[in-house]
């Protein structure tokens, strides 16, 4: 009886880390802009485990969906949660005073929360 209900915990905890590590989510994003040239911050938060499961990218998009850049995560993040990283150069159109960030992962692509970010363009 007890190896039986040692089996069925160990089964229940696999399960539980795979339902886990759903879609990413952006927690937070901000904007540093010199004129119409941007650096985007994302913090990212999502259960990386390990290399077959993991955040691999945010996006900034503009309010009608276009992807105005992309920022490649190259590792996972399984000890760094949520974590947050820079994507600079970003060109933010004239008359575009605000941005979506989204991220995606490895398994699920995009889908998890976004976040909307106010572009304040600086001399």
């Amino acid at each position: 009886m007890r190896r039986a209900l040692a089996a069925i915990a160990a089964v229940g905890a696999l399960g539980s880390g795979a339902a886990s590590a759903g879609p990413a989510d952006v927690v937070a994003a901000r904007a540093v802009c010199q004129g119409d040239t941007c650096t985007i911050q994302a913090t990212v938060r999502h259960a990386d485990e390990g290399w077959n499961h993991y955040a691999d990218r945010f996006e900034v998009l503009d309010p009608d969906g276009k992807v105005l850049a992309t920022r490649v995560l190259q590792h996972p993040h399984v000890d760094e949660q949520p974590f947050t990283r820079a994507l600079p150069g970003v060109r933010i159109p004239e008359g575009v005073d605000r941005v979506r960030v989204r991220a995606g992962d490895s398994v699920h692509g995009l889908g998890g929360a976004e976040v909307d970010v106010q572009i304040v363009r600086g001399k």
